[in-house]
């Protein structure tokens, strides 16, 4: 307990924070549209917010961040967007991968790898492979990613052993699909915020959200900041995580 000489505190304490924290980063085309700008002005400034976030989150004890950069399902955009969403994460690759390393961050990639542009690849294994030591954060990007084909894809990797004989089927349980998906290491998150108003996962970590709290904020992501993090979760410490049973269990 504080004592009364200390200075009032703001926002949660720092063993208030999830231990993992994902985010459906949304609102950037509305965000650029109220404002009568370009929807890659939103991207952008989208980025920004990024930046914000994985310092505020280091700072408020949170261990792991998730951000779902680029679904599955965006492929069904303009062609010019999603070259304009692969410029800007070539360029926060580029100009952040070193200011991460330096600031302790590791970087984890999830999602699908194959016929991406061989310079994406490139940089992605990049930014895993400089950061894999460091400890501070965990920064885990999910890009090309859809969380049903993560799921089949843990299936298939059990039909084929099963198929080979290396596995007997009755022994495949939730926790072996579980370690069959893209990151088995990471833990489950914690929390999930969806920015922008939208109440729904799209996709997102559905296997790893069976008993994350969800909190969805009408703020589209260019102007999410330490603030409404903050704010995401004081309502995280209010609830009451029995995790299908009677008695409450801590949040860390």
């Amino acid at each position: 307990m504080s004592n009364a000489a200390a200075p009032a505190r703001e926002g949660p304490d720092r063993s208030d924070a999830p231990a993992h924290v994902a985010i459906i980063m949304d609102g950037n085309g509305r965000w650029a549209a109220a404002r009568g700008l370009p929807r890659a002005e939103g991207h952008r400034r989208g980025v920004e917010a990024l930046r914000r976030v994985v310092r505020a989150s280091h700072e408020l004890g949170i261990r792991y961040l998730t951000i779902f950069s680029f679904s599955s399902e965006n492929w069904s955009r303009p062609a010019s967007e999603i070259g304009d969403l692969f410029g800007l994460l070539r360029r926060f690759i580029r100009n952040d991968l070193a200011s991460l390393h330096r600031d302790g961050v590791k970087v984890r990639i999830i999602g699908e790898r194959d016929g991406l542009e061989s310079d994406i690849c490139a940089l992605l294994n990049e930014a895993e492979e400089l950061t894999r030591d460091n400890t501070r954060l965990t920064l885990v990007v999910a890009f090309n990613y859809g969380s049903r084909q993560e799921i089949a894809k843990a299936a298939q990797k059990l039909a084929r052993e099963v198929a080979d004989g290396k596995r007997d089927p009755d022994t495949i349980d939730a926790e072996t699909i579980g370690v069959h998906l893209d990151a088995p290491d990471i833990p489950d998150p914690d929390l999930i915020i969806r920015t922008s108003g939208e109440q729904r996962l799209s996709n997102f970590l559905m296997w790893q959200a069976a008993y994350s709290e969800l909190v969805f904020v009408p703020i589209h992501w260019p102007d999410f900041d330490k603030a409404a993090l903050e704010s995401a979760i004081a309502e995280f410490a209010r609830r009451e995580r029995r995790f299908g049973g009677l008695v409450a269990k801590t949040a860390s």
